[in-house]
């Protein structure tokens, strides 16, 4: 069983920066894909980005593309989402999440493991 601690939300104007950081308690085949999604009050949960752990291979949604990026540091077992530019509609309940590959964390099909969430809050 994978565990997964996100940290890094705050409240920041728009136009900041925040940097969230996904630690894992463990790395295997069935996490290699790590994803950031966010969920606003009244709507739906959104994937914002994913990255494999082993060929570094990333996707964006357009909504952040050009802003945020998704790195990671496999010593450290850490995905991390540098968010820059930051929109009032950036804000939302910020979750990572693994699996073993991205069709598997898309369809929630086989083990997906999840993050508490950490909060990030955009206003002026």
């Amino acid at each position: 069983q994978v565990q997964l601690v996100e940290s890094g939300g705050g409240s920041v104007q728009p136009g900041g920066s925040l940097r969230l950081s996904c630690a894992a308690s463990e790395y295997s085949s069935s996490s290699n894909a790590v994803a950031w999604f966010r969920q606003a009050p009244g709507k739906e949960r959104e994937a914002v980005a994913y990255i494999y752990r082993d060929d570094g291979v990333t996707f964006y949604a357009d909504s952040v593309k050009g802003r945020f990026t998704i790195s990671q540091d496999n010593a450290k077992k850490t995905v991390y989402l540098q968010m820059n530019s930051l929109k009032l509609e950036d804000t939302a309940m910020y979750y990572c999440a693994a699996a073993r590959s991205w069709r598997a964390l898309e369809s929630q099909s086989g083990d997906v493991f999840w993050g508490q969430g950490t909060q990030v809050t955009v206003s002026s």
